[in-house]
């Protein structure tokens, strides 16, 4: 089953929306105040808008049940729907990631996740990735660069044959 398709302009109110909601429920919690509020619906707009060619998602465009974006050699945003948890969704989703990774030529992948975002991480390693590490970086926010902690992994994609 691939219900998956690529993004298009008119799902980003839809996503921007999606990625709210699951950013605010995943991170609120532990990421500084100030960049917190800076999470808002239409910053959320503004970095789909950048990721568009790299997004690709399921649901239709009012009401999406999630995406993956990546970026260079990055798998750097996947969100799901509450309502489509369980589902085999984020699986479906970070396996298209990986495979656009790959056929790019990326060997070996990246992502990163906030430290206090433990299920996620739980997540990527029955999904087969390692974490290396954590670290300061400079994460996207509305006011330039910003200085978060966050939890490193990577996973090979090149082929075992």
């Amino acid at each position: 089953m691939n219900d998956l398709r690529p993004a298009r302009p008119e799902d980003i109110p839809g996503l921007a929306k999606l990625w709210h909601a699951g950013w605010h429920e995943a991170h609120a919690a532990y990421t500084p105040e100030a960049l917190t509020r800076m999470r808002t619906e239409a910053d959320f707009s503004r970095r789909l808008r950048d990721l568009l060619p790299g997004i690709r998602m399921a649901g239709p465009p009012l009401a999406p049940l999630g995406f993956c974006a990546i970026r260079d050699d990055e798998l750097y945003q996947l969100f799901v729907a509450g309502a489509a948890r369980g589902t085999g969704l984020a699986a479906r989703l970070l396996a298209d990631g990986e495979a656009r990774l790959a056929a790019r030529g990326v060997g070996l992948a990246r992502l990163d996740i906030g430290v206090g975002n433990h299920r996620a991480a739980r997540f990527y390693v029955r999904e087969g990735w390692e974490e290396t590490g954590s670290g300061e970086a400079e994460v996207d926010s509305a006011e330039g660069p910003f200085r978060l902690r966050l939890r490193f992994f990577v996973k090979s994609l090149a082929d075992p044959g």
